[in-house]
C-alpha cells in the first residue's frame, strides 16, 4: 500500500483551516455548541435544511434534488477527548485538558467540505441527510440523536459513516462486511468482607484475596468458554482497596472492560462473568455486588452496502487504493446503533503510516488528523452520493 498522491489542495484550503480551528477549540461530548454553530452555519449558507436539537448539539443537513425517491444518510462525528495535547503546531488546542485525539475534527471537515460540493454541483436526485453526531466518545450520542426521532425526521435508506485510521497509508480506504468493530461493556464490581488486622487474618474475611482470584478467573472465561475462533477481551483496567500493609480492608473495587465481535459471544461473556464473580466471592466469604453497563453494540457493515461503497472507491480512486476486507477492529463505535436501524456501512481511510504525518495513534496525545484526507474523503462522500442518488 502506498500514501495516496494529492496534486494539489485547491479547494479544500478553506476546510483545512476550518479543521484547525474546530482542533484549536475542541469540545467534549454533548457540549459541542460551538462546533454545532459552525456546522449549521455552513450547511445553511450552502442551501441545506438545517435540524437542531436532535442528541443536544446534533446538527442535520439536508437537501432534496430531482425527483429521486431514494434518501442516503452520512455521518460524522464533533466531539473531542479530556486529553492534553502534547503537539507542537499553530492549531495546538486552547481548551486545557481537552483535545480533539480521535480526528472528529477532521471527519466534520471532510464531511462539511462534501456538503458544499454536493450543494454547488446538484448532480443527485433524490434526498442527502448529512448528520453530525455529538458525543461519540463513549457518550453514545448516535442512540440519543435516534431516541430524539433521527430517522423519524429525517428517513434514510441506507447510511455511512468514515473514520480515519493511524497506520495505513494516508488517503488509503478499507471496507470490511460484517461485523467490523467490537461491543463495549463495563462493569464495577465491589466485594464486602470483614476487616481485620494483618497479623491474624483468619479473623478476618479478605476481600483483596477475592478480588485476586476473580482476576485470574476472568481470564479463564476468554480461554474456556469461549470459541478459539472467536473474539473476546475481558479488561481489568482498576483495582482500589486499603491503605496500610497491616490492615486487612473491609471492601475493594475493580473495574472491567469487556468486548466482543459477535452478539452471542457478548451474550455468554456477560452470563459467565456475573456467575463466576457470584461464586468466587462467595468461596472467599465475601458478597459481591456488580453494576454491570452495557455499552456500545456489535457494529455489523451490511454486505450490499459495503460492496457498494468498495466499488465507488476503487472507481474513483484505483483498485491498488482500497483494501477490500479489512480485518475487524477491537475498538467500539456508536455509529452501531444506526446500522441496528439501516443497512449501510462504516469504513476507513488511511491517516498514514510510518514516520509521516499522522501515523500516531488515536487517543494519543500527539495525534493530529491529516489534513490531505479533506480533499480525498469529501471526494469519496461526492461520489458515494452521486453513485447512490442517481
Amino acid at each position: 500500500m502506498s500514501e495516496m498522491q494529492i496534486e494539489d489542495l485547491s479547494g479544500v484550503e478553506d476546510f483545512i483551516g476550518i479543521r484547525r480551528d474546530i482542533h484549536q477549540n475542541p469540545e467534549l461530548a454533548f457540549n459541542e455548541f460551538r462546533t454545532a454553530d459552525l456546522v449549521a452555519k455552513n450547511l445553511a449558507k450552502w442551501g441545506y435544511k438545517v435540524s437542531r436539537g436532535l442528541g443536544g448539539t446534533g446538527v442535520v443537513g439536508s437537501m432534496t434534488q430531482g425527483d429521486g425517491k431514494k434518501a442516503i444518510g452520512i455521518r460524522a462525528d464533533m466531539d473531542a477527548l479530556p486529553i492534553e495535547e502534547l503537539n507542537n503546531v499553530g492549531w495546538v488546542s486552547k481548551v486545557p485538558g481537552v483535545m480533539h485525539a480521535c480526528g472528529h475534527d477532521g471527519h466534520t471537515a471532510t464531511l462539511l467540505a462534501a456538503a458544499k460540493g454536493i450543494a454547488s454541483k446538484k448532480n443527485f436526485s433524490g434526498t442527502i441527510n448529512l448528520i453530525f453526531q455529538p458525543a461519540e466518545e463513549g457518550g453514545g450520542g448516535a442512540l440519543k440523536m435516534m431516541t430524539d426521532g433521527l430517522f423519524d425526521a429525517h428517513p434514510c435508506d441506507v447510511i455511512f459513516a468514515m473514520h480515519n485510521l493511524p497506520g495505513v497509508p494516508q488517503g488509503h480506504f478499507v471496507f470490511r462486511d460484517g461485523p467490523a468493530m467490537a461491543s463495549s461493556d463495563y462493569a464495577t464490581i465491589r466485594l464486602y468482607g470483614l476487616g481485620g488486622h494483618g497479623a491474624m487474618p483468619h479473623k478476618a474475611n479478605d476481600p483483596i484475596v477475592a478480588l485476586s482470584s476473580i482476576v485470574m478467573g476472568l481470564q479463564t472465561i476468554v480461554s474456556r468458554n469461549v470459541d478459539p475462533q472467536e473474539m473476546a477481551v475481558i479488561t481489568v483496567g482498576a483495582i482500589s482497596s486499603g491503605g496500610a500493609n497491616n490492615v486487612i480492608p473491609a471492601y475493594a473495587v475493580m473495574e472491567i472492560s469487556v468486548r466482543a465481535l459477535n452478539p452471542a459471544i457478548r451474550s455468554i461473556l456477560e452470563i459467565r462473568i456475573k456467575d463466576l464473580i457470584d461464586f468466587q466471592a462467595k468461596s472467599y466469604l465475601v458478597r459481591a455486588e456488580i453494576d454491570w453497563r452495557s455499552g456500545y453494540a456489535v457494529l455489523v457493515n451490511s454486505n450490499v452496502e459495503t460492496d457498494f461503497a468498495r466499488d465507488v472507491a476503487i472507481k474513483t480512486f484505483g483498485d491498488s487504493n482500497v483494501t477490500r476486507q479489512g480485518p475487524a477492529l477491537t475498538a467500539s463505535e456508536d455509529f452501531a446503533f444506526m446500522l441496528e436501524k439501516i443497512p449501510g456501512s462504516y469504513f476507513f481511510i488511511g491517516n498514514g503510516d510510518g514516520s509521516s504525518q499522522g501515523a500516531c495513534m488515536v487517543h494519543n496525545p500527539s495525534y493530529d488528523f491529516n489534513d490531505l484526507n479533506i480533499k480525498v474523503g469529501a471526494r469519496m462522500w461526492e461520489s458515494l452520493v452521486e453513485s447512490y442518488l442517481i
